[in-house]
């Protein structure tokens, strides 16, 4: 996978990992709000991957 793969999906998984957490934090629903902490957390390493590959031309 290449770069901005990485990027992309790091997007989306951060994205849909705070809706999550807004709505468990509308709806009191715990469970949902940790499940978006977690997607959140992969998203962020799925950007750093990203970022690394970038800086090692994706030779990883």
């Amino acid at each position: 996978m290449g770069e901005l793969s990485e990027k992309i999906k790091g997007n989306a998984n951060e994205l849909s990992g705070n809706t999550k957490q807004a709505v468990g934090d509308a709806t009191n629903n715990h469970s949902l709000e940790r499940e978006g902490e977690r997607q959140e957390r992969k998203g962020e390493a799925q950007q750093l991957k990203g970022e690394i590959e970038g800086k090692l031309g994706n030779d990883i």
